[in-house]
């Protein structure tokens, strides 16, 4: 790993990759910042990461549509802080296939149990909330679903063509797990006809173990290639967290890994943690860093990226989505 005079020379920002409080049996960077009292989460946010809340009716009509419709978004089951803001410009990420995952990463708030059976009438129920928000750009995620024989994949493929069938005008991302980075379920989400497949690396390869026990980092690069493999022409694009105590060099190299994996899109938001029971946060990353970073994955040749504090997966998708197509 690259001491702080060689991050320098090549003009890489410097980042703590251990905090003053780590111990013997911690992987380097995993331990928050903090004082001689001993590890404690960092809570106090910083100026940049405090916002007013959005006022309007746009909130109150979202909620409606999403609590009529029975669907689960994520902007509720994992505590999105941009939930006030999206919902009140009537936008919202929905998380099909229950509301209970799998698998337990320890960034996400999404609960861990055994789920119930996928709902038969979810797609229509999707299509028509789709349909009554008037949404241009909808993006579909999920909770992970290892006990499926498809692990879900059909389910997405369900959704995908009943919103193509009740809004026809509507771009549709997707932003599954990673299926195990099975051929024949990434074949069948592909063969529905997404325009924008999602898959998040979240983070460096050192802290994969760390964060997502349940994942690999080679094994998300695989399901983009998978992909770019089964259908060139859908874009695909992967989401990072930042201030897990990923090293300078460690970043880079995944952008340049997710580049040569044939994404197009990547974004880059900063790490919160959800509960006191999460991983906690390494360091907050200043709002110059992130245009940084958003300046390294354009050298590294990524047409479209979204870098930002508040920044998400599926934050502004719309808009990130039009950017890969030259839209203004």
């Amino acid at each position: 790993m690259p001491d702080a005079e060689d991050a320098r020379s090549r003009k890489l920002p410097v980042v703590n990759t251990v905090s003053p409080c780590s111990s013997a049996g911690e992987p380097a960077g995993y331990r928050p910042l903090c004082g001689s009292a001993g590890a404690k989460p960092v809570r106090r946010l910083p100026p940049w990461l405090k916002r007013p809340l959005p006022a309007g009716g746009g909130m109150v009509a979202t909620r409606r549509v999403v609590t009529a419709s029975g669907v689960a978004t994520v902007c509720e089951e994992a505590r999105c802080p941009n939930l006030t803001e999206c919902w009140s410009k009537r936008t919202a990420t929905f998380m099909i296939l229950g509301d209970r995952c799998t698998r337990r990463c320890r960034f996400c708030a999404v609960s861990t149990a055994r789920p119930e059976p996928p709902a038969a009438d979810e797609p229509d129920r999707l299509a028509e909330a789709v349909a009554r928000l008037g949404l241009r750009h909808v993006v579909i995620t999920a909770v992970a679903r290892d006990d499926l024989a498809d692990e879900g994949s059909g389910h997405f493929a369900a959704c995908i063509r009943a919103v193509r069938a009740r809004a026809p005008e509507a771009t549709i991302e997707v932003l599954p797990a990673d299926f195990h980075a099975r051929p024949e379920c990434i074949a069948t989400v592909c063969d529905a006809r997404p325009d924008v497949f999602n898959h998040n690396i979240e983070t460096v390869e050192r802290l994969t173990p760390i964060v997502r026990p349940q994942a690999k980092y080679r094994r998300s690069l695989d399901v983009l290639r998978l992909v770019k493999s089964h259908d060139p022409g859908i874009p695909t694009k992967s989401g990072l967290m930042v201030g897990l105590g990923e090293a300078a060099d460690e970043l880079r190299q995944t952008l340049v890994d997710l580049r040569e994996a044939g994404c197009s899109i990547v974004t880059i938001g900063q790490y919160l943690q959800p509960t006191p029971e999460h991983t906690p946060i390494a360091r907050f990353y200043e709002p110059a860093e992130f245009d940084f970073w958003a300046a390294q994955a354009r050298e590294i040749g990524f047409p479209s990226v979204a870098s930002g504090p508040f920044v998400r997966s599926s934050y502004h998708a719309g808009e990130v989505f039009d950017d890969l197509h030259g839209v203004r």
